[in-house]
């Protein structure tokens, strides 16, 4: 069956009632192209049908405390999952750390990043991309990463914000910012690795991008989707598409 791919709650909302057999996934934009693969995976190996909605961890935080029907979030941070699980939206004792995420100054320019972006400091560029931080957990590790090198700011009024980190991207490609900071797993994916230069910020200058999983509806299909995120298999996806992936116990 082919994933299906529903980018907006407006668009969730018209759709007919999902039957037991199919899922409604809410996803970290960060995490698109993996999931991708993790749901079409799914699919073959259960027959089951997985609808992805690709967004800000925030945006799909506020769909979900408002009745949004998902059936479960894949966020680009804890803190979200663990509130949901807190306040009794989401599934008691269902969260779990799927992947961690990683950082990367990215521009297409192969010239412009060097081993130690000293780019940011001379400030020769016109703007500078980053999610927002209070909507994207890797907009919030970006401001980290400025805060720490006591760039923020002196380069905030630089700085364009994009809503998620897949609009982040966007503007670096489309050359609306020559560079940007952005998640490792979209410059090096699996398949066609971005061309240009680009800097690994050291991991200590910011809040390790942990990212959770939790069910919003205790259905068979939904236990069975998170047993498979689990599974050596979907472990060795999300591996090769740049994330770390913790021990399972």
């Amino acid at each position: 069956m082919i994933v299906k791919r529903i980018i907006t709650f407006a668009f969730l909302c018209y759709l007919a009632p999902v039957s037991a057999d199919e899922l409604r996934i809410a996803v970290a934009t960060n995490f698109s192209r993996t999931a991708s693969a993790l749901a079409k995976q799914f699919e073959q190996q259960t027959g089951h049908t997985v609808h992805l909605a690709f967004g800000s961890t925030g945006k799909h935080y506020a769909q979900i405390v408002h009745g949004a029907p998902f059936d479960i979030l894949l966020a680009a941070d804890k803190r979200r999952p663990a509130l949901l699980e807190k306040n009794g939206i989401a599934v008691p004792g269902t969260r779990f750390t799927y992947a961690q995420g990683l950082l990367v100054l990215w521009s297409p320019d192969e010239n412009l990043i060097d081993k130690k972006a000293t780019v940011l400091a001379t400030g020769h560029f016109r703007k500078l991309a980053i999610a927002n931080p209070k909507l994207a957990p890797y907009g919030l590790a970006a401001r980290e990463v400025l805060q720490a090198r006591g760039l923020w700011k002196k380069l905030r009024p630089r700085i364009v914000r994009g809503e998620n980190i897949g609009q982040t991207l966007q503007f670096v490609r489309s050359g609306n910012a020559p560079l940007g900071f952005v998640a490792a797993s979209q410059v090096f994916p699996k398949e066609n690795p971005l061309n240009g230069s680009y800097w690994k910020p050291p991991q200590s200058l910011y809040t390790p991008i942990v990212q959770q999983a939790i069910l919003i509806k205790n259905t068979p299909t939904a236990q069975a989707f998170s047993q498979f995120l689990k599974s050596t298999m979907a472990r060795s996806i999300i591996q090769e598409r740049g994330y770390s992936t913790p021990k399972i116990k």
